[in-house]
């Protein structure tokens, strides 16, 4: 086995940035993280010359990649696809999300999950069904003849999915799922997201309190803030424990927003990155479908032929662009939000997100103006 020192880098490792140390690597495997002249006998120094070290995006929103829908492909093969596609850019853990579809197509996509899984495609850790138990007032891209209220089958459905698979987060809406239900999914083993919802900050503190524990694309596609009524926003702003996915794209979500947000989020919980990623990533594709309607790609936009958007062509080096030069945000948080906080959502981590001596590294480089450039 290889047993390599990196050195000559700057080391995120989950928490900060370290200067003047050394990542330790057996193979894949962390070993740790030591001062650079503190390297053990039996590792070969190997200069990284000014790069920084991280470990791989975490990204709990993936709708495809590649030239590839995970809706138009519920296979594992699709997902290999997809997965492949988003390595390329320095993603190495990721939830495939089926967006709202039919039972047969929901079905087939847990099967595919746990196929990948089984066959230890890279980079796949679960599971993320964005719908169809939505609001249709607040459906953005969603096909609003497939969202329905969650009958007692979906539920035991999801329930069974959630002990299939080692992650299974589900986005609901209360117009739609009960808070009994959200409650007996928490307990399962589902990680319960609201998003698509137009309620108000009562219903939605209900449905934190019976176990939803996130929201999805914070401002995007739900009830917003206001003087009068908060909305889902401020309920998750303001609520403890409740984390939220943000798509820091520049198109999603204003500038002075995120940072409004992230200066009022002082609850426990974080708001980490997404990407919302559609099949374009990776690909040159200039349009694809989405439950039978064209989406459009345009000057870094996705939209329906109706203007409103459908995902987003982003990936995560872009995203931390977009934080650390137009919102301010410091480098080592950017990071964070893009590796560690996502991770601390999962039921099982499985070591993404930070360095963890004895689990797999998956180590990333980025140049000193963000670009990835590849594997450690």
């Amino acid at each position: 086995m290889t047993r390599r020192a990196l050195t000559g880098a700057a080391i995120f490792d989950g928490d900060s940035l370290r200067q003047s140390h050394a990542l330790l690597l057996e193979g894949d495997i962390c070993a740790g993280i030591v001062a650079a002249s503190d390297i053990p006998d039996g590792f070969e120094a190997q200069d990284m010359q000014g790069v920084t070290l991280l470990p791989g995006f975490v990204d709990l929103q993936v709708n495809g990649g590649g030239g590839v829908m995970f809706n138009d492909d519920t296979s594992a093969d699709g997902l290999a696809a997809i997965a492949a596609a988003h390595a390329t850019t320095g993603t190495r853990a990721l939830l495939p999300t089926l967006i709202t579809d039919t039972p047969d197509r929901t079905r087939a996509a847990i099967d595919a999950a746990e196929a990948a899984i089984e066959r230890r495609v890279p980079g796949i850790i679960g599971l993320h069904l964005e719908g169809p138990h939505l609001s249709v007032a607040r459906k953005g891209a969603h096909d609003p003849d497939l969202i329905r209220p969650m009958t007692v089958a979906d539920e035991a459905l999801l329930a069974e999915a959630a002990q299939r698979l080692p992650n299974l987060m589900v986005t609901v809406a209360p117009e739609n799922v009960t808070a009994d239900q959200i409650a007996r999914l928490a307990e399962a083993g589902v990680i319960v997201s609201l998003g698509h919802t137009d309620c108000g900050i009562d219903v939605a503190r209900a449905a934190f309190a019976a176990g939803a524990a996130c929201v999805t694309h914070l401002f995007n596609a739900m009830s917003q803030l206001g003087s009068r009524e908060p909305g889902l926003v401020g309920a998750a702003l303001t609520t403890p424990g409740v984390s939220a996915g943000l798509i820091a794209d520049g198109i999603h979500v204003h500038a002075a927003t995120i940072r409004a947000a992230l200066d009022a989020k002082h609850a426990e919980g974080r708001i980490f990155l997404v990407t919302d990623a559609m099949s374009t990533v990776g690909s040159d594709i200039t349009e694809f479908t989405l439950n039978g309607r064209r989406v459009l790609r345009r000057d870094g936009r996705l939209t329906l032929e109706n203007g409103t958007l459908a995902g987003a062509d982003l990936e995560f080096c872009t995203a931390l662009r977009v934080l650390t030069e137009d919102v301010g945000v410091p480098q080592a948080t950017a990071f964070a939000m893009a590796t560690d906080w996502p991770a601390r959502l999962l039921r099982h981590r499985g070591g993404t997100g930070r360095f963890q001596p004895g689990e797999a590294a998956h180590a990333i480089r980025l140049d000193p103006a963000g670009r990835y450039l590849g594997a450690a």
